[in-house]
């Protein structure tokens, strides 16, 4: 589109109520005040007096876009690629697989600068690892599903129990679900964790990411059993945990057989002596868990050799 912005005099009027652009037919001669907007448009009629800036815009014709780029250039010439010759004191940087191997610490250090700190509570930035649902996004407003990648840390997870709760209110009653998930990696390493959301996926993925921060190991023999018998309370649950011999398998059920699969333990007897809540439960088998220790741990802190242990 073309722009044209001229100086006219006060517009004429036809009437002395309503204002109009007076427009004239193409004739040999001009007005000296007219302006010739295109060869085919019509023609501005300009009176007297009052100067006022106007803007006109009108169409471009072909003949006004410059194309002498193109009057020497062949589509279907063959063009030959001629770089500059580079100067005397050009040195080639080095390519990609000569350069030095990273470090560990250098690529996780790299890893951590790109997707946040892990999540086994080390940072080797220095940052909060509990700041950790940076990249959740909603995909709409109020109430939309949350879109977040799946976490690869070396980690499965199993839901336990997904329950729908209520919370009383002045206006009513706000309905939530809570899932319980236990997270765990099979060699020794598991996590209880719980969380509350109005949808089951995100409340599913919050108790993920809770049990990842608390994980603890699981001291276990060469036959993936338990050192010595253990029992643990939470609440009105206790659990009793009891090694076995190899081939026995694991003999528990609900929430403490789920635990003690993600932990990685192959033989071991479980059993739930009280209330039979699952979270409780879950959590209890951890106390129970965290209760037992090593014979060579022991036997350091005693500052014995192992052998003395049983006399």
């Amino acid at each position: 589109m073309a722009i044209t912005t001229v100086t006219l005099s006060s517009l004429s009027l036809h009437s002395t109520t309503t204002p109009r652009l007076s427009f004239l037919k193409p004739t040999t001669k001009l007005h000296p005040l007219s302006l010739s907007v295109s060869p085919k448009s019509s023609f501005l009629s300009l009176l007297s007096s009052n100067r006022k800036i106007i803007t006109i815009i009108t169409k471009a014709n072909s003949s006004d876009i410059d194309t002498s780029f193109f009057d020497n250039f062949n589509p279907e010439e063959e063009v030959i690629f001629d770089p500059p010759t580079p100067p005397e004191d050009y040195i080639p940087p080095p390519s990609f697989d000569e350069g030095p191997m990273e470090t560990e610490e250098e690529i996780a250090a790299a890893y951590e600068e790109l997707y946040g700190p892990a999540y086994s509570g080390v940072s080797v930035l220095g940052k909060d690892v509990y700041v950790m649902d940076s990249k959740t996004k909603k995909i709409s407003g109020w109430g939309s599903r949350v879109k977040k990648e799946k976490i690869k840390d070396g980690l499965d997870e199993r839901v336990v129990q997904v329950r729908r709760v209520t919370k009383v209110v002045k206006g009513g009653k706000q309905l939530h679900f809570r899932a319980i998930v236990v997270v765990g990696d099979k060699q020794g390493r598991v996590g209880v964790g719980v969380g509350k959301a109005k949808e089951v996926i995100v409340a599913v993925q919050k108790s993920a990411l809770n049990a990842r921060r608390n994980i603890i190991t699981v001291p276990m023999t060469k036959y993936l059993t338990f050192p010595h018998r253990s029992e643990g309370d939470f609440g009105a649950a206790k659990v009793m945990l009891r090694p076995a011999s190899p081939g026995t398998g694991v003999i528990a059920g609900g929430a403490v057989r789920i635990v003690l699969e993600m932990a990685g333990v192959e033989n071991a007897l479980g059993k739930q002596l009280r209330s039979k809540n699952a979270l409780n439960n879950a959590r209890a088998t951890v106390v129970a868990v965290q209760k037992m220790r090593q014979f060579s741990e022991v036997a350091r802190e005693r500052g014995i050799p192992m052998e003395e242990l049983w006399k």
